[in-house]
């Protein structure tokens, strides 16, 4: 009996690797597939458009396209940058900064914020450890641009084995490096079956002898006529040790969508403040004021509730009501939350920063003190999905609102008014 049940779950278990290869190849096979970028190949595009003009059948009542050029001048010479519009919104998204996402506009309507680095700044424009390891912010105005891989938050001193396996020390820079390494690959695939998905790939690597070994494959994608994207990212440990790993999604809103009177609405479990100026506010962070000449930033750190699937939702509402942004994840790949405040004026980088997280932005040993930095074993790899949608409606954001009140489920959200020390 225990014979005859094993050759059945073998034969079973064979037809499953099967039917997942073929549905691999069918995949494959229904897709077009555009290779723009490959430095193991040698391929490069320097500039292309494709559009539903180009393909037969595919969603031509939307107008989509995708468009590949080379950005010139001042610190942005040789900048890659790709326009996904899928006949609905524009998407900016950044091969030359780690596939981060400049910004994206609905007809007029734009998702981004004014900073005050005008041009998408090159990389090798970009020194990290200027002025005293925040030089990160020489090139930071992107809406999404993401922190990690290695380590992500403050600057600072961190211990680390050396090759000789000495204990050492090391200057550890501002939000990571993974924002600033240009992407190796980069591919579109446009789904031939309904709904048409269009997936723009990229692969980065954040790797060195005796250091990390670590690869992000991102895969940004969107229906044509929607105003929802899905950011869906794998990392690996391609090396053969274990590996720590931190990754914060910082995705940045300005000006429109934030003025005085918006607000930040969200299942809170609980919510401290990190530094002492957002001290002052912690028992109502969820509101903004107007441009303010002296403001000093506020940064919350919070835990939010989910479905029983972990799945949580939060959202960013204009003043008026009629407009807003939403993030769906799950909180067990991404269980920290920071909320940042940057309310000074308009010149100087008014903004607000929706966070989810591995971990919070403190400097990588204070995360690892408190058991909040992921270890990720030889050829381990971790996975992160956040879908985003952009509201226009006053009747779809009081759904949602009612949406994330059926999270909170009446449920207390604990407010501690100090600093962790």
């Amino acid at each position: 009996m225990c014979r005859s049940f094993r050759t059945v779950f073998r034969v079973f278990t064979f037809l499953c690797a099967f039917w997942l290869v073929l549905k691999a190849g069918n995949l494959e096979a229904e897709s077009h597939r555009f290779v723009l970028i490959d430095t193991q190949t040698g391929q490069w595009v320097r500039e292309k458009t494709l559009s539903s003009k180009n393909f037969e059948g595919i969603a031509k009542a939307s107008g989509w396209s995708v468009r590949k050029e080379v950005l010139h001048g001042g610190k942005q010479e040789s900048v890659d940058l790709i326009t996904l519009e899928n006949g609905a919104m524009a998407i900016r998204i950044i091969p030359t900064r780690g596939m981060s996402i400049l910004d994206i506009k609905i007809n007029d309507f734009r998702i981004g914020w004014e900073s005050p680095v005008k041009e998408v700044v090159h990389p090798q424009w970009v020194n990290l450890e200027s002025r005293g390891g925040i030089g990160w912010l020489e090139g930071f105005n992107e809406w999404m641009v993401r922190c990690g891989l290695e380590f992500a938050g403050h600057p600072g001193v961190d211990q680390f084995t050396d090759n000789t396996g000495a204990e050492a020390e090391m200057m550890l820079t501002l939000h990571g490096k993974v924002g600033n390494i240009p992407a190796s690959r980069v591919e579109l695939i446009i789904d031939k079956a309904p709904p048409h998905r269009i997936r723009l790939r990229g692969t980065v690597y954040e790797s060195m002898l005796f250091g990390p070994k670590l690869k992000l494959s991102t895969e940004v994608s969107t229906i044509p006529g929607s105003t929802e994207l899905t950011i869906s990212d794998e990392v690996t440990n391609m090396g053969s040790d274990p590996q720590e790993l931190q990754l914060i999604y910082h995705t940045n809103f300005g000006v429109p969508l934030l003025s005085e009177g918006a607000e930040f609405i969200a299942p809170v479990q609980s919510v401290q403040p990190m530094n002492a100026a957002a001290s002052k506010d912690v028992e109502a962070p969820w509101f903004y004021a107007a441009p303010t000449k002296g403001f000093i930033e506020q940064v919350y750190l919070m835990k939010l509730y989910a479905d029983s699937n972990s799945e949580t939702l939060i959202c960013l509402k204009n003043s008026e009501g009629n407009r807003a942004a939403t993030i769906r994840y799950n909180v067990d790949e991404l269980p920290c939350f920071t909320l940042w405040k940057n309310l000074t004026t308009i010149e100087n980088g008014y903004v607000t920063g929706l966070e989810p997280g591995t971990s919070y932005p403190f400097n990588r040993r204070v995360e690892r003190s408190h058991g909040r930095i992921p270890v990720l074993a030889a050829d381990e790899t971790r996975q992160f999905t956040l879908r985003y949608e952009f509201l226009n409606s006053p009747e779809k954001i009081k759904e949602t609102v009612e949406e994330i009140q059926k999270l909170q489920n009446d449920r207390p959200t604990e407010t501690l008014k100090s600093p962790p020390e």
